[in-house]
């Protein structure tokens, strides 16, 4: 006798439903999202897949995934969970991940990523719901609406002239030459169900032997969105979407494809573009000379735009490189550029860095006053600040920070043009953190600096900067 039940894929209780009755989903009655989770979670706990499963969820009624599937879990900004599912693939390419979306997200925010990573091949699986409209937010229109459907935003019914055609995705995806296996299926009568559950665990199976990208699209009923009965829904799917979007398998190369065949090419590709990145390294920069931090630098540089605050970033950044640590250089700038607020964050680690953010720096660099106003509150207790004195009059809290005051723009007239005041930062902030010698940051500004007639005015601000707080 066999014993049908909750997948071991499954969280024990789903905590999204609340109140005593844990054990069941939240989604509504008739909605199908409940029976597609369901044939996921047996696939990968029949494939022995789960502990190296990673779900994508982006915005939309999938966005609760993380609530029911016990694995690791990720949510998406609207759309860009193939963006993110390319991401955790290439970092670790023997993860499975899951990309799961509905159509207001896959092919209306999402259009541009889910036909990237299409024809990228990405070995990644998608699988994505249909139901017609935007589900969770209200019942718009969405671009699987039918002609005739109507949703709030199309009372009278989407119309061709007005709104265009609903968009059938597995017939465009299948034109292009990168993806394995793509098919559509539906959550209709049970002979739907077998074959949708089928195409699931197929779509899982090609990218866990590493044969590309796999596609699969589920037909599925929105009671709520639609405003019908499960009864009703379930009927109207099978008489008439199943006309606009009809079942079948349309690309499958799998058998033609070697196994491990992506991740042969993902690890070639990483190779030469390691290398090529190596390369360029050192043109830039010179050989590697490890150095040793004293501890991690999370900075965030802020000022007005066309103060160099960018390329002080990226100066560091490079600096960091040269000396064999973990670097990311992260760039904000208001929509003016020249004279609008500009601000970069930059990590070095001699660890791998999560995030190239920096909410909280230990080190902060203002060149103007807002930046002051703004990022102060910010950093962390005992943490460092560099003040442009020049430009910024007022003061920080030299109590809880450590508080480095440099007429920066200052120093730079005097040595030939406010366009160094950022070396002469960027000495400052050496000197204060101690985290580099003044020669290895010279000899290394020497290398990436392009035109060698300013190099010794560049130099010169650097050490101007560096003896300052050294001699205060």
């Amino acid at each position: 006798m066999k014993t049908f039940e909750k997948s071991n894929s499954f969280y024990k209780v789903f905590e999204r439903k609340g109140g005593p009755a844990k054990e069941a989903t939240h989604y509504c009655p008739g909605c199908g999202h409940g029976n597609v989770h369901k044939m996921i979670a047996e696939s990968l706990e029949e494939l022995d897949l789960t502990k190296r499963s990673v779900f994508v969820s982006p915005v939309g009624c999938s966005v609760f995934g993380y609530y029911y599937f016990d694995c690791g879990n990720f949510q998406a900004a609207h759309g860009r969970a193939p963006a993110v599912g390319t991401a955790v693939k290439r970092t670790n390419p023997d993860a499975i991940v899951i990309s799961y979306q509905g159509d207001g997200d896959l092919a209306a925010i999402g259009t541009a990523e889910t036909i990237h990573a299409a024809n990228r091949g990405e070995n990644i699986t998608v699988f994505f719901v249909n139901n017609a409209i935007y589900g969770m937010t209200g019942g718009q229109m969405a671009p699987t609406t039918m002609i005739g459907q109507r949703s709030a935003t199309t009372p009278l019914g989407r119309k061709e002239d007005i709104h265009g055609n609903p968009i059938r995705m597995c017939e465009m995806l299948a034109t292009l030459p990168a993806p394995t296996y793509i098919e559509r299926v539906a959550i209709g009568n049970s002979k739907h169900i077998m074959k949708a559950r089928k195409a699931i665990k197929k779509a899982l199976r090609i990218q866990a032997e590493g044969k590309g990208y796999s596609f699969v699209e589920i037909v599925s009923a929105c009671p709520t969105g639609w405003k019908m009965d499960p009864v009703a829904a379930r009927d109207w799917l099978i008489d008439d979407m199943l006309k606009v979007f009809p079942l079948g398998v349309f690309k499958d190369e799998s058998d033609n494809q070697d196994e491990d065949a992506w991740k042969r090419h993902f690890e070639a590709f990483d190779k030469a573009k390691v290398d090529v990145y190596l390369d360029r390294m050192k043109s830039a920069v010179g050989d590697i000379e490890p150095t040793v931090l004293p501890g991690d630098l999370n900075c965030k540089f802020a000022g007005f735009g066309g103060q160099g605050i960018l390329t002080l970033g990226l100066f560091l950044s490079q600096i960091g490189m040269r000396g064999g640590h973990h670097v990311s250089w992260f760039p904000a700038y208001g929509p003016e550029m020249r004279g609008g607020t500009a601000n970069c964050s930059v990590n070095l680690s001699s660890d791998r860095i999560g995030t190239p953010l920096v909410d909280h720096p230990n080190v902060l660099v203002v060149m103007n006053q807002p930046s002051l106003d703004m990022f102060e509150k910010d950093v962390v207790d005992g943490g460092t600040i560099i003040i442009d004195s020049t430009v910024v009059e007022g003061n920080a809290d030299a109590k809880r920070l450590n508080v480095v005051a440099i007429p920066a723009s200052d120093i730079a007239d005097e040595v030939g043009t406010p366009k160094v005041a950022n070396v002469v930062i960027l000495g400052a902030l050496v000197a204060a953190t101690d985290a580099f010698t003044p020669e290895f940051c010279e000899s290394t500004l020497r290398a990436i600096i392009k035109k060698k007639s300013l190099i010794d005015m560049n130099m010169e601000a650097f050490r101007r900067g560096y003896d300052f707080v050294k001699k205060a």
